[in-house]
């Protein structure tokens, strides 16, 4: 009994001298491996107090702020970095190291990894600044050269990218300082993306504007404001070159969003009939009249008891051609119905299809009522509008597909004289003020043929009280229509 415990003694003894045997001198302190423990163990549990006081700073005290999540993440990271060095230096003098004697041995050290670990050591201070420039922030969608991922991370030695796909990318901090950045969430989350669209030669620039601008408003993600743009941009080798420009507030659905869009735009240009070409070639034969033979043979003929029969169909009948119904009209077909526009150039035709935009009613919904401002013209693409008066109660008429309304009020800057309904589920053109004054400024033209248009219809102005043979006895109808445009349109 008495060797065992011995025994025991003299283990304990030897593990007590292991532990406690010196094995260097730092900042006046002798080193021990019962020291390291002591260190490695103070040092994890300041780590975890640093751990909770950040968690809970990014989780709870900023989210009470209103900060939102990249920024969450910067400053607890910030405060993290701050206290985790403060609580190293707490816990390396708790154990009795003296830090003023560390400094030279700092610097020195210092020194060495800064030659020896060039790229970490700029990694770090990228780190740094990116944390307090915020350049990007956790959750914002970047792209360094050909990747693009959701920020999820950033770290003082890297930033952790989620690419569209899910997969994780660590990338060096450094990539985000030295090289360009694309931030597709900086300040405004609001983009714009191309479409390229390429037209056999020979379409109608027109009818390619109305079936772009078409697909762009059927897509729901994108954003009505800034309003999508049609840009004519060259003459290509088989085709006519066009852009198709339209803004988005969720850039991560971009490849989404593009391939609805080029769904779309087919479709338009189908219905339209508006061919995509494909490259051509052309041949050109230098002998022709060596090949006039193969194409005159003569078409051998059955003789019957002497005679000719009639070869049936040998005159083909002249094709009448298909009148369109209001079905069938185009947009600028249906522009051209509206006498004010009529005589529009076809520039001028596309871009008020271009300043307009398509809007859906279902059955039963107010368009504008009665006495309301008038701030817009409609067209009816499809389905049918009541028009009606709610102070007398009074139906009025009914409007179909291809008719207009509204151009009266807009354009004089009275109130609405009826209310209007749909009927059925109904598509309308709608031209607002704002987007018929651009046109009038770009085009004096087109406001010049509005002012003839309105001068002819005397009659209707004196009914709704806006020319008088008393007031207006000096003026003709023509002037007072133009300078009424001017003041309303500031023309």
């Amino acid at each position: 009994m008495n060797w065992i415990v011995e025994q025991t003694k003299s283990i304990f003894q030897g593990l007590s001298e292991i532990f406690t045997t010196d094995l260097f001198y730092l900042g006046g302190q002798k080193v021990t491996i019962f020291l390291l423990i002591e260190i490695i163990v103070f040092t994890l549990i300041a780590w975890l107090i640093v751990r909770i006081i950040r968690e809970w700073i990014k989780h709870w005290f900023l989210v009470r702020f209103g900060f939102d999540r990249g920024s969450r993440e910067a400053i607890s990271s910030v405060i993290g970095y701050i206290l985790a060095i403060f609580g190293f230096l707490i816990v390396l003098q708790k154990v009795g190291i003296d830090l003023s004697s560390l400094t030279v041995i700092a610097g020195a050290i210092g020194i060495g990894v800064g030659f020896a670990f060039k790229n970490l050591a700029s990694n770090f201070i990228s780190g740094i600044t990116i944390l307090f420039e915020q350049p990007i922030k956790v959750g914002d969608l970047v792209e360094v050269g050909e990747l693009l991922g959701t920020v999820e991370k950033i770290s003082i030695r890297s930033t952790v990218v989620r690419t569209l796909l899910g997969v994780f990318v660590i990338v060096p901090n450094e990539r985000f300082i030295e090289n360009d950045i694309i931030n597709w969430s900086y300040q405004d989350s609001r983009s714009g993306i191309k479409i390229p669209v390429s037209i056999a030669y020979g379409s109608d620039t027109v009818l390619v504007t109305e079936a772009l601008l078409a697909a762009a408003r059927k897509e729901p993600q994108v954003l009505p404001y800034p309003a999508p743009k049609v840009l004519f941009t060259g003459f290509g080798n088989n085709a006519l070159e066009f852009t198709l420009l339209v803004w988005i507030n969720n850039p991560r659905e971009q490849f989404t969003i593009k391939s609805a869009l080029n769904f779309l735009i087919e479709s338009e240009l189908r219905c339209r009939s508006i061919q995509i070409p494909f490259p051509q070639r052309d041949l050109h034969i230098r002998n022709p009249e060596a090949l006039a033979g193969l194409w005159q043979k003569p078409p051998s003929v059955e003789i019957t008891n002497g005679k000719v029969p009639k070869q049936n169909g040998s005159i083909p009948e002249k094709k009448k051609p298909i009148s369109k119904s209001p079905n069938n009209w185009t947009l600028r077909d249906l522009l051209r119905q509206v006498s004010y526009f009529e005589k529009c150039s076809k520039v001028e035709i596309r871009q008020l299809i271009e300043e307009g935009y398509r809007q859906v009613f279902p059955t039963g919904e107010t368009i504008c009522r009665e006495n309301d401002p008038g701030d817009a013209f409609y067209i009816i693409l499809s389905g049918s509008v009541e028009v009606f008066s709610e102070q007398t109660g009074k139906y009025i008429a009914t409007r179909y597909a291809g008719e207009f309304f509204g151009e009266m009020s807009l354009l004089m800057g009275i109130p609405r004289t009826a209310s209007i309904r749909s009927l059925e589920d109904t598509i309308l053109f709608v031209v607002d003020r704002n987007n018929l004054q651009n046109l009038l400024v770009k085009h004096q033209g087109l406001a010049d043929r509005i002012c003839e248009e309105l001068s002819k219809r005397e009659e209707s102005l004196r009914n709704l009280g806006l020319f008088t043979k008393d007031t207006d006895s000096e003026q003709n109808p023509m002037v007072w229509v133009r300078q009424r445009l001017k003041l309303l349109f500031e023309i």
